[in-house]
C-alpha cells in the first residue's frame, strides 16, 4: 500500500520563519506531507494585479486588481488542501488570514491556527471554527505528526 501524501496550505503571516520551522520539522518527522503557500513576497504580492493586469491610478483599483489575481492561487491552493495552517502574527493585522481561515472553514477543511496567547481573544470565533490552535510552530508539526501516523512527538 502507498503512503498517502498530505497536501498542507500554509496561511498568514510572512515575516517570521514559522513555515520553514514547520516544513523542516515535518521534513525530520519523516511525514508525508507536500506544502503550498500564498506568494511570501510582499511587495510582489502588493503588485500581482497592476503587475499583471497593468496599472491603475487609484490605490483602491490597485488593491482590488491584487486581490483578484492573489485570490487566484490562494483559493485554488486551499480547495486543493487536505489541511490548512493559518498563522497571525503580532505584527500587522492580518485580514487576509482571517478571511482563508473562514474560506477554509466553509469548505470544511480541517485547519489549525497559530498564534500567540494575547491574540486568543481577538480571534476567538477564528479559534472556536479550528480543530486545533497552537503557540508554536513545533506545535504545529506535533499536530501534523499525531493526525498523520498517530505518534505523539516524544517527551
Amino acid at each position: 500500500m502507498t503512503e498517502r501524501t498530505w497536501s498542507v496550505y500554509l496561511s498568514g503571516e510572512i515575516h517570521s520563519d514559522w513555515r520553514q520551522r514547520v516544513e523542516s520539522g515535518v521534513r525530520e518527522a519523516g511525514l508525508p506531507v507536500s506544502f503550498s503557500a500564498p506568494v511570501t513576497d510582499h511587495a510582489a504580492s502588493d503588485d500581482a494585479g497592476t503587475g499583471t493586469l497593468g496599472e491603475e491610478g487609484e490605490a483602491f483599483w490597485r488593491d482590488h486588481k491584487g486581490a483578484g489575481v492573489n485570490a487566484i492561487r490562494t483559493q485554488t491552493l486551499i480547495r486543493a488542501a487536505d489541511l490548512v495552517v493559518v498563522r497571525f502574527g503580532d505584527k500587522y493585522r492580518q485580514w487576509n488570514a482571517a478571511f482563508d481561515a473562514g474560506y477554509a472553514a466553509a469548505l470544511g477543511k480541517p485547519t489549525i491556527t497559530l498564534h500567540e496567547a494575547d491574540l486568543d481573544h481577538a480571534l476567538k470565533e477564528v479559534d472556536r471554527a479550528a480543530q486545533a490552535t497552537a503557540r508554536t510552530a513545533e506545535q504545529v508539526v506535533d499536530v501534523l505528526r499525531y493526525v498523520i501516523s498517530g505518534r505523539l512527538p516524544a517527551r
